[in-house]
């Protein structure tokens, strides 16, 4: 287990938060889930990886939150994004719950804040399709699991680009 708090030559303070990733894959499990050890403290399974660089140091390091905000010196945003992402996970999965209608087509389809989201079958592959409003997806999918999904992932990517 490293313990870079303890080494020489790694700066402790002066890094700068890049990005904060769920490693959780849209709808596997806990235990199917790669969990990171953090590359500053040892500390394992960390679910929340937070990409610090630093001028001095030539590879990001993938971090938890605690030791985030130590080497960033930033007691806010370390933890305001890893609760975002928090919240977006926990609004997946009650998405993935959500009763879907079915119209006389045999299409599944929802409304939600106005907007009407439609998951329906290609007919040249005979796999799912999605639709967000007046816009057709481009990917298909296996199964209508994987359809919800990506129905998800597109209404939080068009609320995150204010297009919703």
């Amino acid at each position: 287990m490293a313990n870079f708090w303890k080494q020489h030559g790694i700066p402790h303070k002066g890094w700068t938060l890049v990005d904060v990733i769920d490693v959780r894959e849209d709808g596997h499990s806990e235990w199917e889930t790669d969990y990171e050890t953090c590359m500053m403290c040892g500390n394992e399974k960390i679910r929340y990886v937070h990409i610090l660089e630093h001028p001095e140091v030539d590879e990001e390091f993938r971090v938890g939150c605690t030791c985030a905000e130590k080497m960033t010196n930033d007691y806010i945003n370390p933890e305001r994004r890893e609760r975002e992402l928090r919240n977006r996970a926990s609004r997946r999965v009650s998405w993935t719950k959500k009763d879907w209608k079915i119209s006389k087509s045999g299409n599944f389809f929802l409304t939600v804040d106005g907007q009407h989201l439609l998951i329906y079958k290609d007919k040249k592959t005979n796999k799912y399709k999605v639709k967000i409003g007046e816009t057709f997806g481009k990917k298909t999918f296996d199964t209508l699991a994987e359809a919800k999904i990506a129905a998800f992932n597109g209404m939080e990517y068009l609320k995150d680009k204010g297009d919703w």
